[in-house]
């Protein structure tokens, strides 16, 4: 059989033998022992990089989302961003709205992740908390409190009234 020419997802073409057309892949590449795509530049025995502060980050939020949801609370907003500033959680029981940051650290050498609300960083919760409730009026008569949940060595620690 002739060889043909099939475009690839960049327009680029492949020359291909049989079968039918394939697309070029940019990125991955193949490792031909397990059929695995592998990292470019990359052999499929290297162990993977460390979890980037992003992945640190999003899988504490999720963990204290389940810390408060298992305690009763029932979730109003996660990740909101009001007023410029983000709030990471936002849950309620009862009466009680909590604004609660959550804050994580790749590990215990990088040092405490309470450390990381500043005074500052509470001025910015503070902010959005009051636009987020102005924007929910229904809301207005509840107590409100401002939690932290730091995660440290794989568990969830919450300090309740941290500011």
């Amino acid at each position: 059989m002739e060889p043909r020419s099939s475009p690839g997802c960049d327009g680029r073409y492949e020359a291909r033998t049989q079968g039918a057309p394939r697309l070029v892949s940019l990125g991955a590449t193949e490792d031909t022992a397990s059929g695995r795509a592998a990292r470019p530049g990359g052999s499929a025995g290297v162990s993977p990089s460390p979890p980037s502060t992003r992945a640190i980050g999003s899988r504490a939020e999720r963990r204290a989302l389940w810390h408060y949801r298992l305690r009763g609370y029932r979730i109003l907003a996660a990740n909101a961003w009001v007023a410029g500033y983000e709030l990471d959680l936002v849950v309620r029981r009862g009466r009680t709205i909590v604004f609660c940051e959550v804050k994580a650290k790749g590990g215990l050498e990088r040092g405490d992740p309470l450390e990381m609300v500043t005074v500052e960083k509470r001025r910015r919760i503070a902010l959005a908390a009051e636009a987020w409730l102005a924007a929910h009026p229904e809301l207005s008569r509840c107590e409100l409190r401002f939690d932290v949940a730091a995660e440290r060595t794989g568990k969830i620690e919450r300090v309740a009234n941290a500011f």
